[in-house]
């Protein structure tokens, strides 16, 4: 992803394998364990940076991106 930063999982418990965003194009690139790969688009970097740092990043996804933001399924294994 262009112009993006990235992070990966630290918990075998979560859910989100890794996260990439697109400060540019503010699009945010989320890769789950589950096999799954999901853009959405329209994320601020404010909401990026909060999933970031959130205690649970799960938690956070899914109450504050999950449902949100337009989104489409890139990849499913």
């Amino acid at each position: 992803m262009k112009g993006g930063m990235s992070m990966r999982g630290t918990s075998v418990k979560s859910n989100l394998r890794s996260v990439r965003y697109d400060a540019d194009k503010q699009v945010l690139e989320v890769e789950f364990h589950a096999g799954g790969l999901c853009e959405y688009y329209g994320v601020p970097a404010a909401v990026y940076q909060a999933l970031a740092a959130a205690e649970s990043r799960d938690g956070y996804f899914e109450k504050n991106i999950r449902f949100r933001f337009r989104h489409r399924h890139i990849l499913k294994i």
